[in-house]
Protein backbone atom coordinates (compact mmCIF):
# COMPACT_ATOMS: atom_id res chain seq x y z
CA UNK A 1 0.00 0.00 0.00
CA UNK A 2 1.80 3.69 -1.12
CA UNK A 3 1.71 5.84 1.71
CA UNK A 4 0.13 9.31 1.70
CA UNK A 5 2.60 12.23 1.53
CA UNK A 6 0.90 15.10 3.12
CA UNK A 7 -2.23 14.06 4.06
CA UNK A 8 -4.40 12.73 6.80
CA UNK A 9 -1.83 10.26 8.13
CA UNK A 10 1.29 12.47 8.28
CA UNK A 11 -0.17 14.68 9.65
CA UNK A 12 -2.21 13.03 12.61
CA UNK A 13 1.14 11.41 13.28
CA UNK A 14 2.58 15.02 13.79
CA UNK A 15 0.19 16.08 16.56
CA UNK A 16 -1.20 13.30 17.75
CA UNK A 17 0.74 13.25 21.01
CA UNK A 18 -0.50 17.25 21.55
CA UNK A 19 -3.03 18.98 23.70
CA UNK A 20 -6.31 18.30 21.33
CA UNK A 21 -5.42 14.57 21.20
CA UNK A 22 -8.38 13.34 23.03
CA UNK A 23 -8.52 10.07 22.04
CA UNK A 24 -6.82 6.53 23.37
CA UNK A 25 -3.79 6.35 20.86
CA UNK A 26 -2.58 2.72 21.90
CA UNK A 27 -4.78 -0.43 21.92
CA UNK A 28 -4.41 -4.09 23.62
CA UNK A 29 -3.47 -6.40 20.97
CA UNK A 30 -6.35 -9.09 22.81
CA UNK A 31 -9.02 -6.64 22.01
CA UNK A 32 -11.22 -7.00 19.13
CA UNK A 33 -11.36 -3.90 16.33
CA UNK A 34 -15.33 -2.62 16.20
CA UNK A 35 -16.39 -2.55 13.00
CA UNK A 36 -18.82 0.44 13.07
CA UNK A 37 -17.89 3.59 14.92
CA UNK A 38 -20.73 6.42 15.10
CA UNK A 39 -20.09 9.97 14.98
CA UNK A 40 -22.76 12.46 16.48
CA UNK A 41 -22.25 16.06 15.46
CA UNK A 42 -24.49 19.14 15.90
CA UNK A 43 -25.08 19.93 12.12
CA UNK A 44 -28.70 19.36 9.87
CA UNK A 45 -27.19 17.38 7.07
CA UNK A 46 -29.26 18.80 4.41
CA UNK A 47 -26.61 18.98 1.55
CA UNK A 48 -23.82 16.83 -0.37
CA UNK A 49 -22.41 20.08 -1.75
CA UNK A 50 -20.80 22.05 0.70
CA UNK A 51 -20.14 25.18 -1.77
CA UNK A 52 -23.69 25.86 -1.77
CA UNK A 53 -25.43 28.03 1.33
CA UNK A 54 -27.33 24.59 1.87
CA UNK A 55 -24.48 22.97 1.66
CA UNK A 56 -22.53 25.64 4.28
CA UNK A 57 -25.21 26.14 6.58
CA UNK A 58 -25.99 22.31 6.93
CA UNK A 59 -22.36 21.37 8.20
CA UNK A 60 -21.42 19.25 4.76
CA UNK A 61 -17.41 20.46 5.67
CA UNK A 62 -17.73 18.71 9.05
CA UNK A 63 -19.43 15.67 7.40
CA UNK A 64 -18.26 15.03 3.69
CA UNK A 65 -14.37 16.28 4.42
CA UNK A 66 -13.05 12.32 3.85
CA UNK A 67 -15.72 11.48 1.77
CA UNK A 68 -15.27 14.41 -1.16
CA UNK A 69 -11.90 15.54 -1.11
CA UNK A 70 -10.10 18.65 -2.24
CA UNK A 71 -6.50 19.95 -3.08
CA UNK A 72 -6.58 20.98 0.51
CA UNK A 73 -8.74 20.45 3.67
CA UNK A 74 -8.99 22.51 7.02
CA UNK A 75 -6.53 21.13 9.80
CA UNK A 76 -7.56 20.32 13.68
CA UNK A 77 -5.92 23.66 14.17
CA UNK A 78 -7.64 25.49 11.63
CA UNK A 79 -5.27 25.74 8.86
CA UNK A 80 -5.30 24.72 5.22
CA UNK A 81 -3.46 21.61 4.62
CA UNK A 82 -2.39 20.25 0.92
CA UNK A 83 -4.43 16.99 0.17
CA UNK A 84 -1.73 15.27 -2.14
CA UNK A 85 -3.85 12.23 -2.51
CA UNK A 86 -6.06 14.16 -4.47
CA UNK A 87 -3.63 15.85 -6.09
CA UNK A 88 -1.08 18.60 -6.19
CA UNK A 89 -1.50 23.13 -6.54
CA UNK A 90 1.28 25.68 -6.83
CA UNK A 91 1.80 28.87 -8.19
CA UNK A 92 3.26 29.05 -10.91
CA UNK A 93 4.86 32.49 -12.70
CA UNK A 94 2.80 34.41 -14.75
CA UNK A 95 1.50 38.13 -15.90
CA UNK A 96 -1.02 37.43 -13.49
CA UNK A 97 -1.17 35.22 -10.48
CA UNK A 98 -1.54 31.78 -11.89
CA UNK A 99 -2.03 28.34 -9.70
CA UNK A 100 -1.50 24.93 -11.42
CA UNK A 101 -3.40 22.04 -10.68
CA UNK A 102 -3.14 18.61 -11.62
CA UNK A 103 -5.60 15.97 -10.12
CA UNK A 104 -3.84 12.62 -8.94
CA UNK A 105 -3.51 10.02 -11.92
CA UNK A 106 -5.08 7.23 -9.98
CA UNK A 107 -7.91 9.48 -8.63
CA UNK A 108 -11.46 7.97 -9.85
CA UNK A 109 -15.06 8.13 -8.28
CA UNK A 110 -16.72 5.41 -6.55
CA UNK A 111 -18.99 5.10 -9.54
CA UNK A 112 -15.78 4.58 -11.83
CA UNK A 113 -15.20 7.95 -13.25
CA UNK A 114 -12.41 9.29 -13.17
CA UNK A 115 -11.62 12.83 -11.24
CA UNK A 116 -11.30 15.50 -13.87
CA UNK A 117 -10.57 19.32 -14.59
CA UNK A 118 -14.38 19.47 -15.12
CA UNK A 119 -14.85 19.56 -11.65
CA UNK A 120 -12.95 22.41 -11.04
CA UNK A 121 -14.32 23.90 -13.65
CA UNK A 122 -18.30 23.49 -11.99
CA UNK A 123 -16.35 24.72 -8.72
CA UNK A 124 -15.11 27.92 -10.63
CA UNK A 125 -18.42 28.40 -12.67
CA UNK A 126 -20.77 27.75 -9.60
CA UNK A 127 -19.32 30.31 -7.08
CA UNK A 128 -17.85 32.90 -9.69
CA UNK A 129 -21.04 35.31 -9.63
CA UNK A 130 -20.57 35.58 -13.09
CA UNK A 131 -23.78 33.50 -14.30
CA UNK A 132 -26.49 35.72 -13.77
CA UNK A 133 -30.54 36.17 -14.38
CA UNK A 134 -32.79 38.94 -13.45
CA UNK A 135 -34.44 39.03 -10.19
CA UNK A 136 -35.93 41.16 -7.59
CA UNK A 137 -32.98 43.17 -6.51
CA UNK A 138 -31.62 43.78 -10.12
CA UNK A 139 -29.43 40.61 -11.69
CA UNK A 140 -29.09 37.51 -9.16
CA UNK A 141 -26.68 34.58 -9.11
CA UNK A 142 -28.44 31.88 -10.69
CA UNK A 143 -25.92 28.93 -8.77
CA UNK A 144 -26.57 29.83 -4.70
CA UNK A 145 -23.56 29.45 -3.74
CA UNK A 146 -22.30 30.17 -0.10
CA UNK A 147 -19.61 32.41 -1.03
CA UNK A 148 -18.01 33.73 -4.49
CA UNK A 149 -14.53 34.88 -1.99
CA UNK A 150 -11.53 33.96 -4.18
CA UNK A 151 -13.55 32.38 -7.27
CA UNK A 152 -14.86 35.82 -8.37
CA UNK A 153 -11.33 36.90 -8.62
CA UNK A 154 -10.76 34.26 -11.19
CA UNK A 155 -10.74 35.18 -15.10
CA UNK A 156 -10.55 31.74 -16.43
CA UNK A 157 -9.76 27.90 -15.67
CA UNK A 158 -8.09 26.47 -18.28
CA UNK A 159 -9.06 22.80 -18.97
CA UNK A 160 -9.45 20.28 -21.34
CA UNK A 161 -12.63 17.97 -20.77
CA UNK A 162 -11.63 15.07 -18.98
CA UNK A 163 -7.87 15.75 -18.51
CA UNK A 164 -6.27 15.69 -15.14
CA UNK A 165 -4.45 19.47 -15.47
CA UNK A 166 -6.11 22.59 -14.85
CA UNK A 167 -4.31 25.98 -15.24
CA UNK A 168 -6.52 28.90 -12.96
CA UNK A 169 -5.55 32.80 -14.14
CA UNK A 170 -6.62 35.13 -11.78
CA UNK A 171 -7.86 38.71 -13.61
CA UNK A 172 -5.09 41.06 -13.82
CA UNK A 173 -3.69 43.21 -11.04
CA UNK A 174 -5.80 40.79 -8.63
CA UNK A 175 -4.10 38.63 -6.17
CA UNK A 176 -5.92 35.91 -3.87
CA UNK A 177 -3.22 35.59 -0.97
CA UNK A 178 -5.57 32.81 0.99
CA UNK A 179 -5.96 30.38 -2.59
CA UNK A 180 -5.37 27.47 -0.72
CA UNK A 181 -9.10 27.67 0.66
CA UNK A 182 -9.73 27.01 -3.06
CA UNK A 183 -11.17 23.64 -4.43
CA UNK A 184 -10.81 22.43 -1.02
CA UNK A 185 -12.63 19.15 0.63
CA UNK A 186 -16.15 18.77 0.68
CA UNK A 187 -16.55 21.55 -1.91
CA UNK A 188 -15.28 19.98 -5.07
CA UNK A 189 -18.51 18.50 -6.65
CA UNK A 190 -18.72 15.20 -9.19
CA UNK A 191 -19.18 17.41 -12.41
CA UNK A 192 -20.04 14.19 -14.64
CA UNK A 193 -22.78 14.02 -12.29
CA UNK A 194 -24.11 17.32 -13.00
CA UNK A 195 -23.87 16.69 -16.47
CA UNK A 196 -25.96 14.00 -16.96
CA UNK A 197 -28.52 15.44 -14.96
CA UNK A 198 -28.04 18.73 -17.03
CA UNK A 199 -28.65 16.72 -19.92
CA UNK A 200 -25.11 18.05 -21.90
CA UNK A 201 -21.93 16.14 -22.72
CA UNK A 202 -19.93 17.50 -20.36
CA UNK A 203 -19.36 21.09 -18.28
CA UNK A 204 -16.46 22.73 -19.75
CA UNK A 205 -17.91 23.12 -23.24
CA UNK A 206 -21.11 24.23 -21.58
CA UNK A 207 -20.29 27.06 -19.77
CA UNK A 208 -17.25 27.94 -22.16
CA UNK A 209 -19.97 28.97 -24.58
CA UNK A 210 -22.41 30.01 -22.08
CA UNK A 211 -25.80 28.20 -23.80
CA UNK A 212 -28.43 29.80 -21.11
CA UNK A 213 -30.73 26.93 -20.86
CA UNK A 214 -27.94 24.18 -20.43
CA UNK A 215 -25.87 26.75 -17.75
CA UNK A 216 -29.49 26.98 -16.18
CA UNK A 217 -29.93 23.17 -15.99
CA UNK A 218 -26.57 23.26 -13.89
CA UNK A 219 -27.28 25.22 -11.77
CA UNK A 220 -30.59 23.83 -10.73
CA UNK A 221 -29.10 20.52 -10.55
CA UNK A 222 -26.09 22.25 -8.41
CA UNK A 223 -28.46 23.97 -5.76
CA UNK A 224 -31.03 21.13 -5.17
CA UNK A 225 -29.74 17.86 -6.89
CA UNK A 226 -27.33 17.14 -4.13
CA UNK A 227 -29.57 17.33 -1.57
CA UNK A 228 -29.96 14.75 1.47
CA UNK A 229 -33.26 13.25 2.64
CA UNK A 230 -34.84 10.09 3.22
CA UNK A 231 -35.17 9.17 -0.76
CA UNK A 232 -31.91 9.45 -1.35
CA UNK A 233 -30.49 8.39 -4.78
CA UNK A 234 -26.98 7.36 -4.40
CA UNK A 235 -25.56 7.19 -7.89
CA UNK A 236 -26.45 10.89 -7.48
CA UNK A 237 -23.43 11.17 -4.84
CA UNK A 238 -20.50 9.11 -5.99
CA UNK A 239 -17.54 9.69 -3.84
CA UNK A 240 -13.64 11.23 -4.30
CA UNK A 241 -12.71 10.04 -0.45
CA UNK A 242 -12.23 7.12 1.44
CA UNK A 243 -15.20 6.74 2.21
CA UNK A 244 -18.87 6.66 -0.09
CA UNK A 245 -22.54 7.10 1.26
CA UNK A 246 -24.27 4.02 1.63
CA UNK A 247 -27.88 5.19 3.23
CA UNK A 248 -29.39 8.31 5.20
CA UNK A 249 -32.35 8.29 7.61
CA UNK A 250 -32.80 11.81 9.87
CA UNK A 251 -33.27 9.25 12.85
CA UNK A 252 -30.19 6.49 11.83
CA UNK A 253 -27.80 8.87 10.62
CA UNK A 254 -26.11 9.01 7.39
CA UNK A 255 -24.26 5.56 6.51
CA UNK A 256 -20.61 6.07 5.26
CA UNK A 257 -18.80 2.70 4.38
CA UNK A 258 -15.69 2.30 2.88
CA UNK A 259 -14.87 3.35 -0.53
CA UNK A 260 -13.52 0.38 -2.58
CA UNK A 261 -11.89 2.55 -5.28
CA UNK A 262 -10.28 4.34 -3.00
CA UNK A 263 -6.49 5.34 -4.31
CA UNK A 264 -4.84 6.09 -1.07
CA UNK A 265 -4.68 4.69 2.09
CA UNK A 266 -7.60 2.51 3.10
CA UNK A 267 -9.97 3.77 5.55
CA UNK A 268 -8.89 1.74 8.83
CA UNK A 269 -12.95 1.32 10.24
CA UNK A 270 -15.40 0.14 7.25
CA UNK A 271 -17.89 2.03 8.21
CA UNK A 272 -19.01 5.41 10.23
CA UNK A 273 -22.56 6.25 10.73
CA UNK A 274 -22.85 9.96 11.19
CA UNK A 275 -25.43 11.34 13.58
CA UNK A 276 -26.78 15.03 13.46
CA UNK A 277 -29.05 17.16 14.93
CA UNK A 278 -32.66 15.05 14.38
CA UNK A 279 -31.12 11.98 16.02
CA UNK A 280 -31.65 11.05 19.29
CA UNK A 281 -28.74 11.77 20.90
CA UNK A 282 -29.18 10.70 24.66
CA UNK A 283 -30.05 7.42 23.45
CA UNK A 284 -27.47 7.15 20.55
CA UNK A 285 -24.92 7.80 23.56
CA UNK A 286 -26.81 5.83 25.99
CA UNK A 287 -26.95 2.29 23.82
CA UNK A 288 -23.53 2.61 22.94
CA UNK A 289 -24.22 3.95 19.01
CA UNK A 290 -21.73 6.92 18.99
CA UNK A 291 -17.99 6.95 19.91
CA UNK A 292 -16.74 10.24 19.09
CA UNK A 293 -19.27 13.19 19.99
CA UNK A 294 -18.33 16.82 18.57
CA UNK A 295 -21.15 19.35 20.06
CA UNK A 296 -21.67 23.21 20.98
CA UNK A 297 -20.96 22.76 24.90
CA UNK A 298 -23.90 22.21 27.25
CA UNK A 299 -26.07 22.51 24.19
CA UNK A 300 -27.68 18.95 25.18
CA UNK A 301 -29.11 19.03 28.98
CA UNK A 302 -28.36 16.07 31.29
CA UNK A 303 -26.17 14.39 28.85
CA UNK A 304 -23.90 11.35 30.50
CA UNK A 305 -20.75 10.98 28.90
CA UNK A 306 -19.65 8.44 31.23
CA UNK A 307 -17.07 6.03 29.49
CA UNK A 308 -15.67 8.93 26.97
CA UNK A 309 -12.20 10.76 27.62
CA UNK A 310 -13.74 14.47 26.70
CA UNK A 311 -12.53 18.19 26.39
CA UNK A 312 -14.34 21.30 26.44
CA UNK A 313 -11.89 23.56 23.73
CA UNK A 314 -12.90 27.39 22.31
CA UNK A 315 -13.39 26.75 19.37
CA UNK A 316 -12.60 28.71 15.91
CA UNK A 317 -15.95 29.88 15.28
CA UNK A 318 -17.75 33.09 16.49
CA UNK A 319 -20.77 32.84 18.94
CA UNK A 320 -22.52 35.78 17.67
CA UNK A 321 -26.11 37.40 16.99
CA UNK A 322 -26.35 37.95 13.29
CA UNK A 323 -28.90 40.78 12.91
CA UNK A 324 -32.01 41.55 10.21
CA UNK A 325 -31.39 44.75 8.30
CA UNK A 326 -34.62 45.65 8.08
CA UNK A 327 -37.75 45.37 10.10
CA UNK A 328 -37.11 45.79 13.78
CA UNK A 329 -33.89 46.10 12.93
CA UNK A 330 -34.00 48.60 9.41
CA UNK A 331 -32.31 51.49 11.27
CA UNK A 332 -28.86 51.35 13.19
CA UNK A 333 -29.79 52.97 16.02
CA UNK A 334 -32.23 50.11 16.67
CA UNK A 335 -29.05 48.03 15.95
CA UNK A 336 -26.92 49.77 18.05
CA UNK A 337 -29.46 49.81 20.96
CA UNK A 338 -29.97 45.86 20.88
CA UNK A 339 -26.23 45.52 21.61
CA UNK A 340 -26.01 47.62 24.09
CA UNK A 341 -28.72 45.71 26.19
CA UNK A 342 -27.09 42.87 25.42
CA UNK A 343 -24.62 41.31 28.49
CA UNK A 344 -21.87 40.43 26.35
CA UNK A 345 -19.60 39.76 29.68
CA UNK A 346 -22.61 37.63 31.75
CA UNK A 347 -22.81 35.37 28.74
CA UNK A 348 -19.27 34.68 28.08
CA UNK A 349 -18.55 34.44 31.97
CA UNK A 350 -21.81 31.94 32.02
CA UNK A 351 -21.90 30.31 28.95
CA UNK A 352 -19.02 31.41 26.79
CA UNK A 353 -15.86 30.17 29.22
CA UNK A 354 -13.97 26.96 29.07
CA UNK A 355 -11.98 26.32 32.55
CA UNK A 356 -10.40 29.15 33.78
CA UNK A 357 -10.23 31.42 30.72
CA UNK A 358 -6.30 32.47 29.81
CA UNK A 359 -5.22 35.73 30.19
CA UNK A 360 -5.12 36.39 26.14
CA UNK A 361 -5.82 34.04 23.22
CA UNK A 362 -8.61 32.03 22.21
CA UNK A 363 -11.73 32.56 24.94
CA UNK A 364 -9.77 34.97 26.83
CA UNK A 365 -12.95 37.29 27.27
CA UNK A 366 -16.25 38.27 25.46
CA UNK A 367 -15.62 37.85 21.47
CA UNK A 368 -14.78 41.89 20.28
CA UNK A 369 -14.84 40.84 16.84
CA UNK A 370 -16.58 38.88 14.18
CA UNK A 371 -13.21 38.36 11.63
CA UNK A 372 -10.04 38.68 13.45
CA UNK A 373 -9.38 35.58 16.15
CA UNK A 374 -8.95 36.33 19.42
CA UNK A 375 -5.43 34.71 19.11
CA UNK A 376 -4.64 36.84 15.98
CA UNK A 377 -1.27 39.49 16.87
CA UNK A 378 -4.14 42.22 14.89
CA UNK A 379 -6.61 41.24 17.55
CA UNK A 380 -6.46 43.70 20.18
CA UNK A 381 -4.92 46.89 18.79
CA UNK A 382 -7.82 46.39 15.46
CA UNK A 383 -10.75 45.84 18.15
CA UNK A 384 -11.05 48.94 20.33
CA UNK A 385 -14.18 50.36 18.88
CA UNK A 386 -15.88 47.23 20.62
CA UNK A 387 -15.16 48.90 24.47
CA UNK A 388 -18.67 51.27 23.79
CA UNK A 389 -20.51 47.64 24.12
CA UNK A 390 -18.15 45.98 26.78
CA UNK A 391 -20.80 46.77 29.55
CA UNK A 392 -24.75 46.88 29.04
CA UNK A 393 -26.07 50.88 29.05
CA UNK A 394 -30.08 50.48 29.11
CA UNK A 395 -30.46 54.19 28.90
CA UNK A 396 -28.44 54.64 25.76
CA UNK A 397 -30.23 51.11 24.31
CA UNK A 398 -33.57 52.56 25.49
CA UNK A 399 -32.80 56.15 23.22
CA UNK A 400 -31.40 53.65 20.43
CA UNK A 401 -35.03 52.11 19.47
CA UNK A 402 -36.69 55.17 20.24
CA UNK A 403 -34.68 57.37 17.78
CA UNK A 404 -34.63 54.03 15.45
CA UNK A 405 -38.53 54.56 15.23
CA UNK A 406 -39.25 50.91 16.94
CA UNK A 407 -39.67 52.02 20.88
CA UNK A 408 -40.50 48.72 22.92
CA UNK A 409 -39.52 46.58 20.07
CA UNK A 410 -40.42 42.40 20.14
CA UNK A 411 -37.28 40.58 19.11
CA UNK A 412 -37.10 37.36 17.76
CA UNK A 413 -33.93 34.93 18.16
CA UNK A 414 -33.62 31.63 16.04
CA UNK A 415 -31.07 29.07 16.19
CA UNK A 416 -31.27 25.63 15.27
CA UNK A 417 -32.71 23.47 18.38
CA UNK A 418 -32.90 21.77 20.67
CA UNK A 419 -29.72 23.96 22.15
CA UNK A 420 -30.02 24.03 26.06
CA UNK A 421 -26.76 26.71 25.95
CA UNK A 422 -28.52 28.98 23.33
CA UNK A 423 -31.65 28.64 25.14
CA UNK A 424 -30.35 30.20 27.98
CA UNK A 425 -28.54 32.64 26.10
CA UNK A 426 -31.98 34.02 24.79
CA UNK A 427 -33.36 33.82 28.26
CA UNK A 428 -30.39 36.33 29.47
CA UNK A 429 -30.67 38.44 26.80
CA UNK A 430 -34.79 38.60 27.44
CA UNK A 431 -34.01 39.56 31.14
CA UNK A 432 -31.09 42.47 30.30
CA UNK A 433 -33.25 43.83 27.58
CA UNK A 434 -36.68 43.58 29.76
CA UNK A 435 -35.43 46.93 30.94
CA UNK A 436 -35.32 48.73 28.10
CA UNK A 437 -38.64 47.78 26.75
CA UNK A 438 -37.59 44.98 24.74
CA UNK A 439 -39.20 41.99 24.39
CA UNK A 440 -37.22 39.19 23.35
CA UNK A 441 -39.33 35.73 22.06
CA UNK A 442 -37.14 32.61 21.55
CA UNK A 443 -37.89 31.38 18.26
CA UNK A 444 -35.35 28.04 18.28
CA UNK A 445 -36.88 25.09 17.04
CA UNK A 446 -35.90 21.55 15.89
CA UNK A 447 -36.41 22.64 12.24
CA UNK A 448 -34.83 25.76 12.15
CA UNK A 449 -32.87 27.76 9.18
CA UNK A 450 -31.17 31.23 8.72
CA UNK A 451 -32.87 31.25 5.54
CA UNK A 452 -35.95 32.40 8.19
CA UNK A 453 -33.82 35.93 8.62
CA UNK A 454 -34.19 37.24 5.16
CA UNK A 455 -38.03 36.19 4.59
CA UNK A 456 -38.22 38.30 8.06
CA UNK A 457 -39.35 35.30 10.35
CA UNK A 458 -37.13 36.43 12.89
CA UNK A 459 -34.81 39.53 13.83
CA UNK A 460 -32.07 37.92 14.85
CA UNK A 461 -30.08 33.85 13.90
CA UNK A 462 -27.91 33.11 17.35
CA UNK A 463 -25.36 30.72 16.06
CA UNK A 464 -21.90 30.77 15.48
CA UNK A 465 -19.37 32.16 12.16
CA UNK A 466 -21.77 32.48 9.62
CA UNK A 467 -25.35 31.49 10.86
CA UNK A 468 -23.56 28.19 11.35
CA UNK A 469 -25.52 25.88 14.03
CA UNK A 470 -22.19 23.68 14.88
CA UNK A 471 -18.08 23.47 13.97
CA UNK A 472 -17.26 26.10 12.35
CA UNK A 473 -14.40 28.62 11.95
CA UNK A 474 -10.57 28.80 10.79
CA UNK A 475 -7.25 30.04 10.54
CA UNK A 476 -7.76 31.82 6.97
CA UNK A 477 -11.49 33.20 8.44
CA UNK A 478 -12.74 33.23 4.84
CA UNK A 479 -16.44 32.53 5.86
CA UNK A 480 -16.04 34.60 8.76
CA UNK A 481 -15.74 37.94 6.11
CA UNK A 482 -17.13 36.70 3.49
CA UNK A 483 -20.67 36.15 5.12
CA UNK A 484 -20.56 40.53 5.71
CA UNK A 485 -20.40 40.96 1.78
CA UNK A 486 -23.23 42.27 0.36
CA UNK A 487 -25.25 39.72 -1.71
CA UNK A 488 -23.19 36.84 -0.11
CA UNK A 489 -25.44 33.67 0.06
CA UNK A 490 -24.39 33.49 3.88
CA UNK A 491 -25.39 36.78 4.81
CA UNK A 492 -28.87 36.24 5.80
CA UNK A 493 -29.47 39.77 7.15
CA UNK A 494 -28.68 41.25 4.08
CA UNK A 495 -25.84 43.52 5.72
CA UNK A 496 -24.75 45.69 2.50
CA UNK A 497 -21.30 47.92 2.46
CA UNK A 498 -19.31 48.99 -0.42
CA UNK A 499 -16.46 49.93 1.59
CA UNK A 500 -16.36 47.32 3.98
CA UNK A 501 -16.41 44.90 0.78
CA UNK A 502 -13.61 47.05 -0.44
CA UNK A 503 -11.59 46.29 2.50
CA UNK A 504 -12.44 42.49 2.34
CA UNK A 505 -10.79 42.35 -1.12
CA UNK A 506 -7.70 44.62 -0.15
CA UNK A 507 -7.47 42.10 3.04
CA UNK A 508 -7.16 39.32 0.92
CA UNK A 509 -4.68 40.65 -1.89
CA UNK A 510 -1.80 42.25 0.83
CA UNK A 511 -0.07 40.68 3.31
CA UNK A 512 2.02 43.53 4.65
CA UNK A 513 1.38 43.85 8.15
CA UNK A 514 0.78 47.35 8.61
CA UNK A 515 -1.54 47.50 6.02
CA UNK A 516 -3.46 44.21 7.18
CA UNK A 517 -3.56 46.24 10.36
CA UNK A 518 -4.79 49.47 9.42
CA UNK A 519 -8.02 47.63 7.01
CA UNK A 520 -8.64 45.07 9.92
CA UNK A 521 -9.27 48.57 12.76
CA UNK A 522 -11.09 50.41 9.72
CA UNK A 523 -13.11 47.20 9.07
CA UNK A 524 -13.85 46.31 13.04
CA UNK A 525 -14.87 49.82 13.40
CA UNK A 526 -17.14 49.72 10.28
CA UNK A 527 -18.89 46.33 11.58
CA UNK A 528 -19.33 48.28 14.96
CA UNK A 529 -20.88 51.41 13.93
CA UNK A 530 -23.10 49.27 11.18
CA UNK A 531 -24.14 46.54 13.30
CA UNK A 532 -24.83 43.96 11.13
CA UNK A 533 -23.93 41.40 13.97
CA UNK A 534 -23.30 41.20 17.88
CA UNK A 535 -19.99 38.92 18.41
CA UNK A 536 -20.22 37.11 21.64
CA UNK A 537 -17.54 34.64 23.10
CA UNK A 538 -15.97 32.15 20.80
CA UNK A 539 -18.11 29.19 20.57
CA UNK A 540 -16.95 26.59 22.87
CA UNK A 541 -16.92 23.00 22.30
CA UNK A 542 -17.41 19.60 23.43
CA UNK A 543 -15.44 16.74 22.39
CA UNK A 544 -15.41 13.69 23.29
CA UNK A 545 -14.10 10.03 22.19
CA UNK A 546 -14.78 7.20 24.01
CA UNK A 547 -12.63 4.55 25.52
CA UNK A 548 -10.74 2.93 23.43
CA UNK A 549 -10.90 4.97 20.15
CA UNK A 550 -7.53 5.38 18.66
CA UNK A 551 -6.25 8.30 16.64
CA UNK A 552 -8.77 10.71 17.81
CA UNK A 553 -7.80 14.08 17.75
CA UNK A 554 -10.19 17.26 17.97
CA UNK A 555 -10.88 19.60 15.83
CA UNK A 556 -12.55 22.66 16.96
CA UNK A 557 -13.28 24.44 13.41
CA UNK A 558 -15.74 24.28 10.42
CA UNK A 559 -13.97 21.00 9.67
CA UNK A 560 -15.23 19.30 12.54
CA UNK A 561 -13.29 16.52 14.53
CA UNK A 562 -14.12 13.92 11.79
CA UNK A 563 -11.37 15.94 10.15
CA UNK A 564 -9.29 12.50 9.70
CA UNK A 565 -12.25 10.03 10.52
CA UNK A 566 -10.71 7.49 8.11
CA UNK A 567 -7.93 6.53 10.55
CA UNK A 568 -10.20 6.11 13.51
CA UNK A 569 -9.83 2.68 15.37
CA UNK A 570 -12.17 1.36 18.18
CA UNK A 571 -11.19 -2.12 20.04
CA UNK A 572 -13.44 -2.90 22.99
Amino acid sequence: MRPRPGAVSRLLGAIVTGVLAVGSVAGCSAENQVPSIGYAVDVAITSYNGGSTAGAIGGAPAVFGRVLTGFFYTGPDGQQVADTDAGTAKEVPGESQTIQYRLNPDGVYSDGVPTSCDDLVLAWAARSGRFTKAGDRGQVPIFDAASTAGYSDIERVDCQPGSKDATVVFRPNQYFLPWRTLFAAGELMPAHVAARAANVPNVVSVLQTGDPGAVQRLADFWNTGWTIDGDLDVSKFPSSGPYRIESFSATDGLVLVANERWWGNKAETGRIVVFGRTADLKSKVGDKSVSVLDFGVDSVKDLSLDGFSTKTVPGRGAEQLLLSTSGVFGSVAARRGFALCVPRQALFDQLGKVGKAPASGLGSGPLNSRTVQQDSLFYAPATGAADRYKATDIAAATSGFASGGSPAPTVRIGYLGPDDRRARAVAMIAEACKPAGVTVVDAGSADFTPTRLTEGKVDAVLASTAAMPGPAGSLSGMTATSALRTDSGLNFGRFGNGRYDAITDQLAADDNSTVQLNLLTESENLLWSEMPSIPLFVTPRAIGFVNGLQNGVAGPTQAGSGWNMDRWVLKR
